[in-house]
């Protein structure tokens, strides 16, 4: 018997630091993918409910405490909220997991943990960033130096809505901006923990704010003239609305937008530690993960052999409620992605592929909304299923002949973010790494490392996240130029 979420009702809305009351009566309920019960209630933030946000960031960059905080007093601050996570870490997954149906058994990590580690990771950049440096000119010295961007409005998905909301909160609060947080529609809970955190961690009035609403009213928030920064992270068609909105005011993106990463398995490489390694990356979300590897290539001698393997391992997965620590895939966020993986699955068979496990609601589950871990075969590259970004539970297995055929196919693809190779020679594998035009890859592995740069190339997106590189996005830079002859005392 597994433990359900009671109802969970808030009637306030997180504004500059504090809970107040909405303008508006409008409601959002949060609706279980398992049960497809309401099991929760919150204000739906109204434009009004911006323009008080917004002009609470404003002040409070403009006139208030925190850019003007020394970095080590902001690092404290961060540190605290930090520290909170690992305290609440099993609240936050199982919140999340009631909402967008993460397996509990990975939500600990994936949902919880890892934002911890996003926040800790930014505060071991932070002090080390060069935030002012002197250089020789051609016609004297200069001071260039890294300022604080402004106003960040930061617009974050329901698959990982801490983790991402973390990627851009935890550089931005450190590099001295101040913050509204957009958080999903279908996944507003867990951000009331959140800014709980924050109001116990002290951060001054104005710093943060913390509103849930739909797309219309985050068109609004990417549009506003005092937002000088808008942090990203969605599918390609609502990066490329939020880069028109932005551009009117000339506002600063940074976009982390989809993708279809390939897992390369060369010829040589160890079948049981493949598979062990790409499967959890394949279906991790169940499906709904940016990074996800969703295409895998197989060279053609050994395509019946890793076929077979994915299939049992694919069909193995153990799918049922994601509150069961049991649960290996548990249902989609919502019924329009269910139908969506169901649509895709269809259009396979008419484009030719092979089914070689899956393809169905599951018979076990009356409710909910579930799609059997499905993995295709004889799938070619031009198919649909390989081009376009699915977003559930479904995968395609790709023949290629040789290693450059591996590389031109993982790269024939409109999206550039992730991926990795298989293989026993670990040299070999960095030398494909280097060759496959994606932002993030790994070799005999899956892994986003948040002390290195993530993002993507072609359509998955603008700019960085993590590191130093991800970092230096919530700054402007600016250049003093000094007498000639000029030396510091």
């Amino acid at each position: 018997m597994t433990e359900r979420t009671e109802l969970v009702e808030h009637g306030q809305l997180f504004i500059g630091g504090e809970f107040t009351d909405p303008l508006g009566t409008e409601v959002i309920e949060v609706i279980s993918p398992h049960t497809e019960q309401v099991i929760g209630r919150v204000p739906h933030a109204s434009e009004g409910d911006v323009d008080r946000a917004v002009a609470a960031a404003r002040r409070a960059f403009d006139e208030g405490p925190w850019p003007r905080t020394g970095l080590d007093e902001r690092i404290a601050v961060i540190t605290r909220i930090k520290d909170a996570f690992a305290v609440r870490h099993e609240e936050f997954a199982r919140l999340i997991s009631a909402q967008n149906g993460t397996p509990y058994s990975s939500s600990v990590m994936v949902q919880a943990l890892a934002a911890m580690m996003v926040w800790d990771s930014a505060i071991t950049v932070a002090r080390d960033f060069p935030y002012e440096e002197r250089r020789d000119g051609v016609l004297g010295p200069l001071l260039v130096r890294r300022e604080p961007v402004g106003v960040v409005a930061a617009v974050v998905p329901w698959n990982v809505p801490q983790f991402t909301a973390a990627a851009k909160l935890a550089p931005a609060l450190l590099a001295g901006c101040t913050a509204v947080l957009k958080v999903s529609p279908e996944t507003p809970l867990d951000a009331y923990v959140l800014a709980e955190i924050a109001e116990e961690a002290g951060l001054p009035p104005g710093v943060l704010s913390i509103l849930p609403a739909d797309r219309e009213v985050s068109e609004y928030l990417v549009g506003h003239r005092d937002v000088d920064k808008v942090s990203f992270t969605g599918s390609v068609a609502a990066g490329r609305r939020v880069m028109e909105v932005a551009s009117r005011n000339l506002t600063r993106v940074t976009l982390e937008l989809g993708g279809k990463s390939a897992a390369i398995i060369l010829p040589d490489a160890d079948l049981e530690a493949a598979v062990a390694g790409i499967v959890p990356f394949a279906w991790m979300i169940n499906g709904q993960a940016c990074v996800a590897q969703t295409r895998i290539l197989a060279p053609r001698s050994r395509y019946e052999e890793i076929a077979e393997a994915f299939a049992a391992a694919a069909g193995a997965l153990r799918v049922g409620d994601p509150l069961d620590p049991t649960t290996e895939l548990g249902p989609l966020v919502a019924r329009r992605q269910q139908q969506r993986s169901l649509d895709y699955i269809k259009l396979g068979q008419e484009e030719g592929a092979k089914i070689l496990t899956g393809g169905n609601r599951p018979a076990a589950q009356e409710r909910g909304w579930y799609v059997e871990p499905t993995l295709f075969g004889s799938v070619d590259n031009s198919m649909r299923i390989a081009r376009e970004e699915i977003f559930g539970p479904v995968i395609c297995l790709i023949p290629y002949e040789d290693e450059a055929e591996a590389v031109r196919i993982a790269d024939d693809s409109p999206y550039g973010l992730s991926g990795s190779v298989w293989t026993a020679d670990t040299e070999r594998g960095i030398d494909v790494a280097r060759r496959v035009r994606t932002g993030t890859y790994s070799v005999n592995t899956f892994s986003l490392d948040m002390l290195g740069p993530f993002g993507g190339y072609k359509n998955s997106g603008l700019g960085r996240e993590f590191g130093p590189e991800g970092y230096g996005e919530f700054f402007e830079h600016k250049m003093i130029h000094l007498p000639a002859g000029y030396r510091e005392a």
